[in-house]
């Protein structure tokens, strides 16, 4: 069955506090998730460069090939790096690159001619916004860190390790990570004083999975930490009474032989989709993480709640390009959706150590965008931005778990709309 997604978004336009994304791409239900270009695409675009932002040139891991850490059409990975200066000469944040998923031959095989499968098609410059930033205006405690944003290729958040060699497709995310991590960890990371590992979308799922085996790069002495930005996906169900992402998910883990590099203490009592799922997955992370999420995700209602493939008829075909159109009761199984992501959190919240900023906008990935991450009027709780939450946390300078009341109550959200 052929649908449209909104993940093909090109252009946005901010009006009154409310983003308009422009840009629909007809494909197969397969393949809803291969680009999940989210709304911070149009930062990521060429054409665009909001504020004169840093451009920083790709670099190819040129040992990645002999490891077999290869993107899905076997070529090289690749990561853009900033050097760090002055105090911040030996601290580095690691962004991982969001994307969606693929979970099938069909979808891998398309999503292999794109910037999300080859790095002969990823840009050769991304500018460096949000908490890339590189102007203390703008990224107030990160400003002057190494900031690294590793490219995503593999299309199952750097865990997959398989092939399928009829198809020509290497599942090589757990490889193209290791081996990111080695070749950083030679220029220079494993003097690290401090240490963030963060990730947005399939990135922030990452950042998830692989926030303990990052603090084990490091000695104990060094202050490591972990965020992930609208990584925080439910097993939902969707408008129709199904599980569109687990099915989703399934697939993923399948296909690119992912079960083997999910953490053991959920494998040992869980399936392996489920241990894919964050919320299976965050009680248990040692090392002190933050969760930053829209309790609205846009990403999530589009491609999980009510993807047109469960919604047949079109009844939400408005209100998931636009909340201000959905009905009454809409809203209220938006509000069940809210009220699933604080039960997944309930546990998870408890640990001091840990922080959270879930706000009721309809956004998603909020900490690369300039204009969410920090600005005149970025969103905040208890008057606080995100930018200032997280460096607050980070340094413990305060404990951090901001979680905001219902919708329709912020009136400082950047909400999304798709058109």
């Amino acid at each position: 069955m052929k649908f449209f997604s909104f993940w093909a978004a090109a252009v946005a336009v901010c009006l009154f506090g409310v983003w308009v994304v422009d840009g629909f791409l007809e494909m197969n239900e397969e393949e809803i998730f291969y680009t999940e270009a989210n709304a911070s695409y149009y930062i990521e675009s060429k054409a665009y460069n909001p504020n004169n932002a840093l451009l920083v040139g790709l670099t190819l891991i040129k040992s990645a090939a002999a490891k077999g850490a290869v993107c899905l059409d076997g070529t090289l990975p690749g990561y853009h790096w900033h050097r760090g200066y002055g105090s911040g000469a030996n601290s580095w944040l690691i962004q991982l690159e969001g994307g969606g998923w693929c979970n099938s031959v069909r979808a891998c095989v398309y999503r292999k001619t794109t910037r999300r499968g080859s790095s002969n098609y990823m840009e050769k410059q991304l500018a460096f916004t949000g908490i890339l930033s590189n102007k203390a205006v703008e990224n107030p405690d990160f400003f002057n860190w190494n900031r690294v944003k590793l490219r995503y290729c593999d299309g199952a958040s750097f865990t997959g390790d398989s092939e399928h060699k009829a198809a020509q497709l290497q599942f090589r995310g757990q490889r193209i990570w290791s081996a990111a991590m080695e070749d950083l960890m030679s220029k220079g990371m494993r003097y690290a004083n401090q240490a963030l590992l963060s990730g947005c979308s399939a990135g922030g799922l990452a950042s998830i999975l692989h926030c303990d085996e990052f603090r084990n790069f490091f000695p104990r002495k060094t202050r490591v930490k972990c965020l992930s930005d609208a990584g925080l996906f439910l097993d939902a169900v969707d408008v129709s009474g199904g599980r569109t992402l687990r099915n989703l998910y399934g697939g993923v883990v399948g296909l690119q032989g992912v079960q083997n590099n999910l953490p053991r203490i959920c494998i040992n009592h869980l399936d392996p989709t489920s241990c894919f799922f964050p919320q299976n997955v965050i009680g248990n992370v040692k090392t002190p993480l933050f969760i930053l999420n829209a309790a609205y995700d846009s990403w999530q209602i589009q491609s999980s709640l009510a993807p047109p493939s469960a919604d047949p008829a079109g009844y939400w075909s408005n209100c998931r390009k636009d909340h201000s159109k959905c009905s009454a009761s809409q809203i209220q199984f938006l509000q069940g959706f809210r009220n699933q992501m604080l039960n997944a959190i309930k546990g998870f919240s408890r640990s001091r150590q840990n922080g959270l900023f879930i706000n009721s906008c309809f956004a998603h990935c909020q900490s690369e965008r300039q204009d969410t991450w920090f600005a005149d009027n970025s969103p905040v709780l208890g008057n606080k931005p995100i930018a200032l939450a997280v460096g607050d946390w980070y340094f413990d300078r305060s404990g951090e778990k901001a979680i905001d009341c219902p919708y329709p109550c912020d009136s400082s959200c950047h909400n999304l709309v798709f058109r």
